[in-house]
Order: structure tokens, then C-alpha cells, then sequence
């Protein structure tokens, strides 16, 4: 984790992702998020209807692929433009207090399927990430959409599941909780908002 006076450069950004690419998990036990998650953990679950059909699933698929759940004031995204692939190693980069954070993590999987369960067809689309050393906690966050296509409902959803790594990130939790009871909520309105702009 860095905290920096002003928005780090791509340089330095590169460097880190580049050291920090090949570490393992900060956490144990790895891919939660997909199976269990596991005890001793703070759990954060939100969700979203955004919608009906085919059209707002296929929308809410296009935002994930282009990050829109981080379209915010606060928060942002390096590389801008990343693949959402397994392996792939990306940074947070967070405003806060004048101040700016960079945490990284490593996407664990992608989920892109269509399966049948309870004479249910449903499609999902989303992956999950973990975090990697440099970052302020430990643990998994997954963003899924999934149209229910008997019900024919769309509904986004972001869980994850984390506790403090770092000793700054231990003796400011009250403030790493606010930041992150503030990204849930705030990644729905991103990612619903996205989905109606496109409908325009």
C-alpha cells in the first residue's frame, strides 16, 4: 500500500504492478468469494435490480468489461483500460483526506456462463479479485451481473469479504470502513447508472 501527497505517475504505478504481479495472496483461505467465505472476515454484500431482458444484461456486461462500477469521484482504475482476465494485476487508486492510496490486487476468475438449475435458465457474468501485499486489507471482492432469464430479472451484485493487512489500515479501520461501506452502494449507482445511460 502507498500513501502519496499527489496522484501517483503511471511510471511508478507500472513498477508496482510489475513487483507486484508475481506475489502470492495476502489472505488465506484463496477464492472465497466463488465457494465459501471464509470466518473471521467483515462481510459487505450489495445488490441492484437494473432491470429486464436480454438488452439491460448484455449493457450490464459491457459496464463490468469497462470498469463502470468505478466510475466515481474518489476512486479510480490502473491500467484504465484493463483486461478482465485471470492473472490480470491492477491498482486502486483512492482521494481521500488530501491524500492519495494505492492498493493492489490480482483477478482470481472470471465467471461467464449459462447454466440450468430448478428449471431455471440463468446467464452470469463477473469475476472476483484478491488482494496482493501492497494493499490496505486482506481479503476478496466479486462483481457479478445475472439475468435470471425464466423471472427475467437482471441484478447486479458486489460481495467481498476483508479485515486489516497493514498497521495504518489497522489503526484507521473506522475510516477504511466508511471508504468501504461508501464503495458498495456507490458501485450500484455506477453500474445502474451505466446500464440507463445506454438506453437513452
Amino acid at each position: 500500500m502507498m500513501f502519496l501527497l499527489r496522484p501517483p505517475t503511471p511510471l511508478a504505478l507500472k513498477r508496482l504492478l510489475q513487483e507486484q504481479h508475481s506475489l502470492p495472496f495476502s489472505y488465506a483461505p484463496v477464492g472465497g468469494t466463488r465457494t465459501e467465505i471464509p470466518t473471521g472476515y467483515v462481510v459487505d454484500h450489495n445488490e441492484v435490480v437494473l432491470g429486464e431482458g436480454k438488452a439491460v444484461f448484455l449493457k450490464a456486461v459491457r459496464a463490468l468489461r469497462e470498469w463502470r462500477m468505478f466510475d466515481m469521484s474518489w476512486i479510480s482504475l490502473w491500467p484504465q483500460e484493463a483486461p478482465i482476465k485471470a492473472d490480470q494485476t491492477l491498482a486502486v487508486i483512492a482521494q481521500h483526506f488530501g491524500l492519495w492510496s494505492v492498493n493492489v490486487a490480482r483477478i482470481l476468475y472470471v465467471i461467464d456462463e449459462t447454466v440450468t438449475k430448478d428449471d431455471k435458465t440463468i446467464h452470469r457474468f463477473g469475476f472476483g479479485y484478491g488482494t496482493l501485499p501492497a494493499h490496505a486489507m486482506m481479503g476478496e471482492e466479486r462483481f457479478l451481473v445475472e439475468w435470471d432469464e425464466t423471472e427475467d430479472i437482471v441484478i447486479y451484485e458486489v460481495v467481498a469479504y476483508s479485515k486489516p493487512h497493514h498497521l495504518l489500515a489497522r489503526l484507521g479501520y473506522p475510516i477504511a470502513r466508511r471508504l468501504q461501506k461508501q464503495f458498495g452502494p456507490s458501485s450500484l449507482a455506477a453500474v445502474r447508472h451505466a446500464v440507463r445511460k445506454r438506453s437513452l
